[in-house]
């Protein structure tokens, strides 16, 4: 069984490697998001992520390999959103939102134990489901919701 205490998210090319643990209330959320800045960053139709508490989150190698991409303009909830960069391989690493402080928004695709994705950090809701392409259908068994993960009614929590 993988130890949720010491989980890891590495880039492409490995010049860096997260460290954080998604035990407990350390784990906030995941979910697939269709906003139009998801889109553009990920160079894809959508994101799937998830939330940890920041101080959870260990840099173990590279912290001085990331970049970081600051923007307001565009975003859909109108918050700032710093966005964290592999500087060798480009790859996302992370978000830090200042709607949502205290956090830090990962990629579920960097976790390098990947068994987690299909069970324990399985994203729980579609936002911004009404910008989502036309072939997309929604996944079964998740909210759907037009905006972000505040939702009435919606648990986050596992």
């Amino acid at each position: 069984m993988t130890d949720l205490s010491k989980v890891t998210s590495s880039c492409y090319c490995g010049a860096v490697l997260l460290e954080y643990s998604v035990e407990g209330d350390n784990f906030i959320t995941s979910f697939i998001c269709h906003c139009t800045d998801d889109r553009k960053i990920t160079s894809s139709v959508f994101a799937s992520n998830f939330v940890i508490k920041d101080d959870t989150l260990k840099h173990v190698r590279g912290q001085e390999n990331l970049t970081k991409y600051e923007r307001k303009e565009g975003i859909a909830t109108g918050d700032q959103m710093d966005s964290y960069f592999c500087k060798t391989c480009g790859s996302l690493l992370y978000r830090v939102s200042s709607g949502f402080p205290g956090t830090h928004i990962l990629r579920l695709g960097a976790v390098d134990q990947f068994e987690l994705v299909s069970d324990y950090l399985k994203p729980r809701l579609e936002q911004f489901a009404s910008d989502k392409v036309a072939w997309a259908k929604p996944v079964e068994g998740l909210v759907q919701n037009d905006g972000n993960f505040i939702v009435p009614g919606f648990t986050p929590f596992k």
